[in-house]
């Protein structure tokens, strides 16, 4: 390693000013110092930082506005897929004050039922299919039970009220009576 020479620190020397007379050089404006003191950047943080919360208070009122119109208009779909079937309803009616013929009437309300059952179906309601089956309790209320030589120990032998599900979640079970075992 070789040793520096020192040199005493000299104080730089300001550039030349430029001339007056000098046509290409025009004077620059006077520029105040633009360091904005502490007070003032706390004052502008503090001014951000309200702003912000402000923001973020609305966006939380917006977002549950929206949550809560979301859920209570969460039906409108349902309720406008069921609308025909209660026209359909209303006409059956009117048809069996006209026409005493209980055929036509019982043939009308069976579509009825049908158009029923295919609106469940497209919003993914189905019914649980529970005669013949063993007795779950996931998806089948026992109602009684009864001896039986037909069926094997409990085995749903006959349903007493439809159970449905959405999905994979019962809505409602099925009501039913479950053989046992003499």
């Amino acid at each position: 390693m070789t040793k520096q020479k020192t040199t005493k620190h000299e104080p730089p020397t300001e550039p030349a000013k430029p001339q007056a007379d000098d046509p290409d050089i025009k004077p620059r404006p006077e520029v105040a110092p633009t360091e904005a003191t502490p007070a003032a950047e706390l004052q502008a943080a503090r001014d951000r930082e309200l702003r912000c919360r402000a923001e973020l208070d609305n966006f939380r009122k917006r977002a549950a506005r929206e949550y809560q119109d979301g859920l209570r208009y969460a039906n409108l779909p349902l309720l406008q897929d069921l609308l025909p079937v209660i026209d359909n309803i209303d006409r059956a009616i009117e048809a069996a004050e006209k026409n005493a013929d209980a055929d036509a009437l019982l043939e009308g309300f069976k579509m009825v039922r049908q158009q029923l059952e295919d609106v469940l179906k497209r919003r993914h309601c189905t019914r649980i299919e529970a005669l013949d089956a063993p007795f779950d309790p996931n998806f089948h209320h026992a109602v009684m039970q009864q001896p039986s030589d037909e069926h094997p120990a409990n085995t749903v032998m006959m349903v007493t009220q439809n159970g449905y599900q959405l999905h994979d979640r019962v809505v409602r079970p099925s009501q039913v009576i479950v053989s046992k075992a003499e």
